[in-house]
Protein backbone atom coordinates (compact mmCIF):
# COMPACT_ATOMS: atom_id res chain seq x y z
CA UNK A 1 0.00 0.00 0.00
CA UNK A 2 0.98 3.37 -0.82
CA UNK A 3 2.04 5.72 2.31
CA UNK A 4 0.98 8.90 2.12
CA UNK A 5 4.05 11.13 1.37
CA UNK A 6 4.32 8.61 -1.71
CA UNK A 7 0.75 9.58 -2.78
CA UNK A 8 1.29 13.23 -2.00
CA UNK A 9 4.55 13.53 -4.25
CA UNK A 10 2.80 11.97 -6.90
CA UNK A 11 0.25 14.54 -6.69
CA UNK A 12 2.75 16.96 -6.68
CA UNK A 13 4.47 14.99 -9.67
CA UNK A 14 1.32 15.52 -11.74
CA UNK A 15 0.73 19.20 -10.55
CA UNK A 16 4.45 20.07 -12.15
CA UNK A 17 3.19 18.21 -15.74
CA UNK A 18 -0.22 20.39 -15.64
CA UNK A 19 1.34 23.49 -14.49
CA UNK A 20 4.08 22.75 -17.96
CA UNK A 21 1.10 21.57 -19.94
CA UNK A 22 -0.39 25.13 -19.18
CA UNK A 23 2.51 27.02 -19.97
CA UNK A 24 2.72 25.43 -23.16
CA UNK A 25 -0.46 26.18 -24.24
CA UNK A 26 0.83 29.86 -23.30
CA UNK A 27 4.14 29.49 -25.50
CA UNK A 28 1.47 28.98 -28.35
CA UNK A 29 -0.17 31.67 -27.91
CA UNK A 30 2.59 33.76 -28.28
CA UNK A 31 3.76 33.28 -32.39
CA UNK A 32 7.18 31.95 -31.93
CA UNK A 33 8.57 27.95 -32.19
CA UNK A 34 11.43 26.15 -31.97
CA UNK A 35 13.67 24.92 -34.56
CA UNK A 36 16.85 23.11 -33.88
CA UNK A 37 16.71 24.58 -30.28
CA UNK A 38 16.16 28.37 -31.64
CA UNK A 39 13.83 30.06 -30.80
CA UNK A 40 11.90 31.59 -34.22
CA UNK A 41 9.39 34.83 -34.10
CA UNK A 42 6.99 35.54 -37.13
CA UNK A 43 8.69 39.13 -38.53
CA UNK A 44 5.93 40.75 -37.48
CA UNK A 45 6.41 40.12 -33.91
CA UNK A 46 10.05 40.77 -34.40
CA UNK A 47 9.12 44.38 -35.39
CA UNK A 48 7.37 44.73 -32.54
CA UNK A 49 10.10 43.91 -29.99
CA UNK A 50 12.56 46.64 -32.05
CA UNK A 51 10.30 49.19 -31.26
CA UNK A 52 10.58 48.05 -28.14
CA UNK A 53 14.31 47.93 -27.10
CA UNK A 54 15.69 50.84 -25.38
CA UNK A 55 18.91 52.56 -26.67
CA UNK A 56 21.99 51.37 -24.35
CA UNK A 57 22.90 55.02 -23.90
CA UNK A 58 19.49 55.89 -22.12
CA UNK A 59 19.44 52.55 -21.04
CA UNK A 60 22.55 53.34 -18.97
CA UNK A 61 21.75 57.00 -18.29
CA UNK A 62 18.16 56.30 -16.55
CA UNK A 63 20.10 53.95 -14.32
CA UNK A 64 20.15 54.84 -10.55
CA UNK A 65 23.88 55.55 -9.92
CA UNK A 66 23.74 52.89 -6.95
CA UNK A 67 22.59 50.52 -9.24
CA UNK A 68 25.37 51.02 -12.21
CA UNK A 69 28.28 51.16 -8.50
CA UNK A 70 26.36 48.05 -7.56
CA UNK A 71 27.53 45.98 -11.21
CA UNK A 72 30.72 45.04 -10.57
CA UNK A 73 30.03 43.59 -7.07
CA UNK A 74 27.18 41.33 -8.98
CA UNK A 75 29.27 40.15 -11.74
CA UNK A 76 32.33 39.64 -9.29
CA UNK A 77 30.46 36.39 -8.56
CA UNK A 78 31.77 34.78 -12.19
CA UNK A 79 34.64 33.96 -10.30
CA UNK A 80 33.01 31.45 -7.94
CA UNK A 81 30.46 29.92 -9.89
CA UNK A 82 32.63 28.99 -12.50
CA UNK A 83 34.91 27.28 -9.89
CA UNK A 84 32.18 25.75 -8.71
CA UNK A 85 30.76 24.88 -12.22
CA UNK A 86 34.15 23.55 -13.28
CA UNK A 87 35.26 21.31 -10.14
CA UNK A 88 31.45 19.96 -9.45
CA UNK A 89 32.22 18.70 -12.94
CA UNK A 90 35.12 16.82 -12.16
CA UNK A 91 33.71 15.39 -9.12
CA UNK A 92 31.28 13.89 -11.08
CA UNK A 93 33.23 13.09 -13.55
CA UNK A 94 35.08 10.99 -11.29
CA UNK A 95 33.09 10.17 -8.61
CA UNK A 96 29.90 8.98 -9.94
CA UNK A 97 31.90 6.43 -11.87
CA UNK A 98 33.06 4.78 -9.38
CA UNK A 99 29.65 5.13 -7.62
CA UNK A 100 27.99 4.18 -10.71
CA UNK A 101 25.59 7.25 -10.58
CA UNK A 102 24.57 8.32 -14.30
CA UNK A 103 26.47 11.28 -14.33
CA UNK A 104 24.32 14.79 -14.82
CA UNK A 105 24.24 16.24 -18.27
CA UNK A 106 25.42 19.89 -17.78
CA UNK A 107 23.60 21.02 -20.71
CA UNK A 108 20.16 20.34 -20.13
CA UNK A 109 20.57 22.76 -17.12
CA UNK A 110 22.49 25.67 -19.33
CA UNK A 111 19.74 27.18 -21.11
CA UNK A 112 20.35 30.82 -23.09
CA UNK A 113 17.60 31.82 -25.32
CA UNK A 114 16.61 34.72 -23.81
CA UNK A 115 19.96 36.24 -26.19
CA UNK A 116 17.23 35.92 -29.22
CA UNK A 117 14.73 38.46 -27.50
CA UNK A 118 14.70 41.56 -29.97
CA UNK A 119 13.06 43.91 -27.01
CA UNK A 120 16.75 43.79 -25.28
CA UNK A 121 19.34 45.95 -25.82
CA UNK A 122 23.04 44.50 -25.45
CA UNK A 123 23.38 44.78 -21.37
CA UNK A 124 20.08 43.81 -20.93
CA UNK A 125 21.36 40.48 -22.86
CA UNK A 126 24.35 40.19 -21.22
CA UNK A 127 22.38 40.32 -17.75
CA UNK A 128 19.95 37.57 -19.15
CA UNK A 129 22.55 35.63 -20.13
CA UNK A 130 24.50 35.69 -17.02
CA UNK A 131 21.54 34.95 -14.76
CA UNK A 132 20.91 32.09 -16.97
CA UNK A 133 24.58 30.85 -16.38
CA UNK A 134 24.52 31.62 -12.61
CA UNK A 135 20.75 29.93 -11.89
CA UNK A 136 21.53 27.05 -14.45
CA UNK A 137 24.85 26.13 -12.45
CA UNK A 138 23.10 26.30 -9.45
CA UNK A 139 20.39 23.42 -10.60
CA UNK A 140 22.99 21.78 -12.19
CA UNK A 141 25.16 21.47 -8.74
CA UNK A 142 21.79 21.32 -6.59
CA UNK A 143 21.10 17.92 -9.18
CA UNK A 144 24.50 16.19 -8.34
CA UNK A 145 24.58 17.12 -4.77
CA UNK A 146 21.21 15.23 -4.58
CA UNK A 147 21.79 12.31 -6.49
CA UNK A 148 25.22 12.08 -3.82
CA UNK A 149 23.05 12.81 -0.94
CA UNK A 150 20.86 10.07 -1.73
CA UNK A 151 23.82 7.56 -2.45
CA UNK A 152 25.57 8.25 0.65
CA UNK A 153 23.22 9.79 2.98
CA UNK A 154 19.13 9.37 2.56
CA UNK A 155 17.92 10.64 5.54
CA UNK A 156 15.54 13.28 6.32
CA UNK A 157 16.44 16.26 8.69
CA UNK A 158 15.03 16.29 12.26
CA UNK A 159 13.58 19.98 11.45
CA UNK A 160 12.27 21.17 8.13
CA UNK A 161 14.36 21.74 5.27
CA UNK A 162 13.16 24.84 3.37
CA UNK A 163 13.55 24.29 -0.82
CA UNK A 164 13.95 20.47 -0.07
CA UNK A 165 15.59 18.63 -3.79
CA UNK A 166 13.10 16.39 -5.48
CA UNK A 167 14.54 13.09 -4.19
CA UNK A 168 14.46 14.12 -0.30
CA UNK A 169 10.68 12.96 -0.22
CA UNK A 170 11.75 9.57 -0.39
CA UNK A 171 14.65 9.54 1.87
CA UNK A 172 14.05 7.57 5.80
CA UNK A 173 12.69 9.37 8.42
CA UNK A 174 14.95 10.53 10.87
CA UNK A 175 15.65 8.53 13.87
CA UNK A 176 14.01 5.18 11.57
CA UNK A 177 17.44 3.50 12.38
CA UNK A 178 15.84 0.02 12.83
CA UNK A 179 15.71 -1.15 8.36
CA UNK A 180 18.15 2.00 7.36
CA UNK A 181 21.17 -0.21 5.45
CA UNK A 182 18.97 -2.50 3.82
CA UNK A 183 17.10 0.62 2.77
CA UNK A 184 20.58 2.53 1.86
CA UNK A 185 20.70 -0.44 -0.63
CA UNK A 186 17.69 -0.13 -2.28
CA UNK A 187 18.06 4.14 -2.43
CA UNK A 188 21.50 3.39 -4.16
CA UNK A 189 20.11 1.09 -6.32
CA UNK A 190 17.39 3.68 -7.25
CA UNK A 191 20.38 6.32 -7.68
CA UNK A 192 22.18 4.34 -10.25
CA UNK A 193 18.94 4.49 -12.78
CA UNK A 194 19.20 8.00 -12.09
CA UNK A 195 17.10 10.69 -14.93
CA UNK A 196 17.41 14.00 -14.97
CA UNK A 197 14.04 15.75 -13.44
CA UNK A 198 11.13 16.01 -15.49
CA UNK A 199 12.71 13.19 -17.70
CA UNK A 200 10.52 9.92 -18.79
CA UNK A 201 11.67 6.69 -17.17
CA UNK A 202 11.37 4.76 -20.25
CA UNK A 203 13.88 7.17 -21.91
Amino acid sequence: MTNPIDQISAKLHALEIELEAEMAKKRAGLQYGLERGKVLFEQEVVRRHRELRTHVVRYLFSARPLVLLSAPVIYSLIVPFVIVDLWVSIYQAICFRVYGIPQVRRHRYLVFDRSGLAYLNMIEKLNCAYCSYVNGVIAYVREVGSRTEQYWCPIKQARRVIGAHARYAGFEEFGEGEHYHERLKVLQADIRKAKEPGEPLGD
